[in-house]
C-alpha cells in the first residue's frame, strides 16, 4: 500500500468525518488540488506550514485507494508531491492520529 499523510485542523476532520469525504482545505480549493506529502515530507510540511499552530490531525490517507486521481507533481524544492485531483473518501484513510503541539 502506498501511503501519504494530510495536516488539517480538528475541525476539518471532524467535517471529513462527518460528511464522509473530504474535498480539501482552503488553500486545496484554491490550487485546484488536495494536498498531501509522503513520510519523508511530512515534518518539513508541517514546519513550513502549521508552525505555530494547535489542535492538528494527520491523517494516513492509501493512495492505492485513489487510483488515477493522485498525480505525483513537482512542488517545495522539485520534491514530487502526491496531489489528489478530487474528493478523498474516508475509507481511504488508514489512520488519523493528534499532532503533539512540540
Amino acid at each position: 500500500m502506498s501511503k501519504a499523510y494530510k495536516i488539517l485542523t480538528a475541525g476539518q476532520w471532524a467535517g471529513w468525518q462527518d460528511r464522509g469525504v473530504f474535498t480539501g482545505a482552503p488553500i486545496d480549493i484554491e490550487d485546484g488540488y488536495i494536498h498531501l506529502s509522503s513520510a519523508d515530507q511530512v515534518a518539513e510540511t508541517a514546519a513550513k506550514h502549521f508552525a505555530g499552530l494547535s489542535d492538528l490531525v494527520l491523517a494516513e490517507v492509501d493512495l492505492d485507494a485513489l487510483g488515477d486521481s493522485v498525480k505525483w507533481e513537482p512542488s517545495r524544492g522539485g520534491q514530487l508531491f502526491p496531489h489528489v485531483y478530487g474528493a478523498i473518501p474516508l475509507d481511504a484513510v488508514t489512520d488519523a492520529r493528534a499532532i503533539p503541539e512540540d
